[in-house]
């Protein structure tokens, strides 16, 4: 999946403001699902989430292993799970 968004955002096919809000609006939905079955955070908003992401893809590079941006992925997925001190 990485190795796809940083051709499409190297090749411009992701750039414009249309295609980010659509991968946020799917991640809203993604999101909402996680917050109603009680796995995900409420308190972050889904383009903060498409941010990190963005981060993630485009500090990784095609020599990087994939587990490196599993790794980064995988962070992204803890800060949205709820903990015991943050309920929300």
């Amino acid at each position: 999946m990485s190795a796809t968004l940083r051709a499409g955002w190297a090749s411009g096919s992701i750039a414009t403001p249309a295609t980010r809000e659509r991968i946020t609006a799917a991640l809203a939905v993604i999101l909402t699902s996680g917050v109603q079955a009680g796995s995900l955070r409420a308190d972050v908003a889904p383009e903060d989430v498409t941010m990190l992401l963005l981060g993630v893809f485009l500090s990784t590079t095609a020599s990087d292993s994939p587990e490196r941006a599993g790794q980064l992925l995988d962070l992204v997925v803890d800060a949205r799970r709820p903990s015991a001190s943050r309920k929300g």
